[in-house]
């Protein structure tokens, strides 16, 4: 199982970025840099790429909206260029309310999109041909009656490192995760519970790798959560810094009716409780919101604890099929954290 690590970026992302070089050195396998609506991840992602040697170089994740499929195959191929072949391209949707709040783009087709922009993408990596794709959301060239008439077909200037750059997809619905096990070569699931995941996924999953492609390989899956190690109630307090950011997804990411995190919360068996957390989060009571995160889902979404207990934790999560695991390490030195979980699952 590799190691990895989601960049903290709502902080000073430069003093994050920074941090990535101890870590590789423990052993980490691979960095997520997120955007959401903050810093674009590209400009940190190759910052990275210049301090570090080993680890790979994750989006975690770029919004399909906010960027056409090509330039999101450009970006990728540029990142895994001046990295030494080291990129990772992680893809996702968003929602609603940061695509059309923030970026003014309207949220239709979230799956043909995704499906979509995997295809341009590789179509550009692979640099066979000229670039076409006649799809529903996309068409390359611009037909001649939506623009000037004068888009013709073209191949990137530059030769791609690898005309295979992984693509990792952040998806949740069941639709979006059995497409992800067809096409993509990761998954990137959030709120991942190992013992309830059958339940939730296993069908999907079996629905999408039934038509997969044996040329891609196994499906990669990445998740896990904070990281702490050590005894006594000092340690089991930790949990409570995840309350707020569990409140959030599940209480504030979408409108009724339009949460992906709160309608998985739903089917992990948490429906009072997830129903509780977006009532409160959308009348403002942030706190009260925290508050109501159930003990066992902030539990079993993290591996916090005595050593022994951490342990069964992380091969909780080997045993769900995470063939990656995700940690937040928590403590005085997180890169020996990293280095301590590394020796356990190498």
């Amino acid at each position: 199982m590799r190691i990895s690590t989601q960049l903290q970026y709502d902080g000073d992302p430069k003093a994050a970025a920074d941090s990535v070089v101890a870590l590789e050195k423990a052993g980490l396998d691979t960095v997520w840099v997120a955007e959401a609506y903050g810093f674009d991840s590209p400009t940190l992602m190759g910052y990275i790429a210049a301090r570090t040697e080993r680890v790979r170089i994750a989006a975690g994740i770029l919004p399909l909206y906010s960027r056409t499929p090509t330039l999101i195959a450009m970006t990728a191929a540029g990142l895994d260029n001046i990295s030494g072949g080291r990129a990772v391209l992680g893809l996702g949707a968003s929602g609603p309310q940061v695509i059309e709040g923030f970026h003014g783009i309207p949220y239709s087709k979230p799956l043909t999109r995704t499906r979509e922009t995997i295809e341009i993408c590789r179509k550009v990596w692979a640099r066979e041909e000229r670039l076409t794709h006649d799809g529903k959301a996309f068409q390359l060239p611009l037909p001649t009656d939506q623009g000037t008439g004068l888009g013709k077909p073209l191949k990137i200037i530059n030769h791609p490192v690898r005309a295979e750059i992984p693509i990792h997809v952040a998806a949740l619905g069941v639709k979006n995760v059995a497409m992800t096990a067809e096409i993509a070569d990761g998954w990137l699931p959030h709120l991942f519970i190992p013992e309830l995941a059958d339940r939730v996924w296993a069908e999907p999953l079996a629905a999408g790798k039934a038509e997969r492609d044996p040329s891609l390989g196994e499906l990669e899956v990445t998740a896990g959560g904070m990281l702490a190690i050590g005894e006594g109630e000092d340690t089991k307090k930790l949990l409570d810094f995840m309350r707020p950011m569990i409140a959030l997804y599940v209480g504030g990411m979408g409108a009724k009716g339009k949460n992906f995190y709160n309608t998985v919360a739903q089917r992990y068996g948490f429906e009072e409780a997830a129903a509780k957390i977006q009532d409160l989060y959308l009348d403002g009571k942030k706190d009260e919101a925290a508050a109501a995160v159930p003990e066992e889902f902030v539990e079993l979404t993290n591996m916090v604890g005595p050593e022994s207990y951490v342990r069964e934790r992380v091969e909780a999560f080997r045993a769900a099929g995470v063939t990656q695991l995700n940690v937040t390490p928590v403590g005085e030195n997180p890169a020996a954290l990293v280095e301590k979980v590394k020796g356990w699952v190498s």
